[in-house]
């Protein structure tokens, strides 16, 4: 006799970890999306994955510090802020019953995971893939949002080191992922734009750039390494950026796009969804965001001379 017993489907939780190099803006888009999230009527829980973060500017419902804390660690092993956030990880792997019984108090909820600042952690090291593994066991369906620094763009070597390790992460990762770059109201802090944003956004033809390192002397003498590199971005063509702003309400709603298209909430039952919805997103969330909207960003943070890059660099 077949039984009649139907236990209802265990409920999805969406959410992202946000992820990047310190100083990038991680924990200010978390509490600038937790902003933004409520008040388009979702349920918002911040979760701070940083045993190191201290005087957090936003409500957190889960705090790993309450759990194990940088300085402690570093006090009683005797171990640098390197090797003693790399212990701190490893120890939340080891107790993640004791992150379980945090999250089940939240149901019904979107999660915003504030992870640590340290790179090693997303392109060699397990501890917090393993971490975000358990997550999906759990039912969890996340998306990393990867943010770096907007100004790098202006440095044609560090945008290439940039995008390694934007590369690096998403394949070690291994969650659905949005680039990010963050801060673009300071893009051109440090420096001009050698190319159009959309240049750097989509990553196009990176052998423009390595004209431009050619130029100095010091990059000459690695213009095979940075070819090599180069080739292996170009033909893994998996690294694409989206320009972040978190006071700019449109920015957040393209980032939220993409997010959502990502981790599949556009699919989920957070919030009603009218068939149109659901379609874009099957066809691309990021359609929208079209050159006229890059062009848009563009003529917003970029200030354009009469006198191109190329031709200043004639005069030097």
């Amino acid at each position: 006799v077949m039984s009649t017993d139907r236990r209802p489907p265990p409920s999805l939780h969406f959410g992202q970890v946000v992820i990047g190099p310190p100083g990038s803006g991680k924990t200010t888009y978390c509490q600038g999306m937790q902003d933004f999230l409520t008040q388009l009527g979702r349920k918002v829980v911040v979760v701070n994955m940083d045993p190191a973060n201290e005087g957090l500017p936003y409500s957190c419902a889960v705090d790993v510090s309450e759990l194990v804390t940088l300085d402690d660690v570093m006090e009683g092993l005797s171990l640098g802020p390197n090797g003693g956030l790399l212990y701190c990880m490893e120890y939340v792997e080891a107790n993640l019953d004791w992150l379980e019984n945090k999250l089940k108090e939240h149901r019904d909820c979107y999660f915003l995971f504030d992870c640590p600042g340290q790179v090693e952690l997303y392109t060699h090291q397990n501890s917090v893939k393993n971490i975000f593994s358990q997550l999906a066991k759990w039912n969890f369906r996340l998306a990393a949002v990867h943010l770096v620094d907007s100004h790098y763009c202006a440095d044609p070597a560090k945008f290439i080191s940039v995008l390694c390790t934007s590369l690096s992460t998403m394949l070690h990762v291994e969650l659905p992922h949005v680039n990010l770059l963050s801060k673009m109201d300071l893009i051109e802090q440090y420096g001009k734009l050698a190319f159009n944003l959309d240049f750097y956004t989509e990553v196009m033809d990176l052998t423009y750039l390595l004209d431009h390192l050619a130029a100095d002397p010091f990059f000459k003498k690695f213009k095979m390494l940075n070819e090599k590199l180069a080739e292996v971005i170009q033909d893994y063509s998996l690294v694409s950026f989206l320009p972040l702003n978190v006071q700019d309400k449109e920015s957040m709603i393209q980032v939220l796009r993409a997010v959502d298209k990502a981790n599949g909430c556009c699919f989920g039952n957070l919030e009603e969804r009218n068939l149109q919805a659901m379609m874009s997103a099957a066809v691309g969330a990021d359609f929208q965001f079209s050159t006229k909207s890059t062009l848009g960003v563009q003529e917003r943070y970029l200030h354009t001379g009469e006198r191109t890059v190329e031709e200043e660099m004639m005069d030097l």
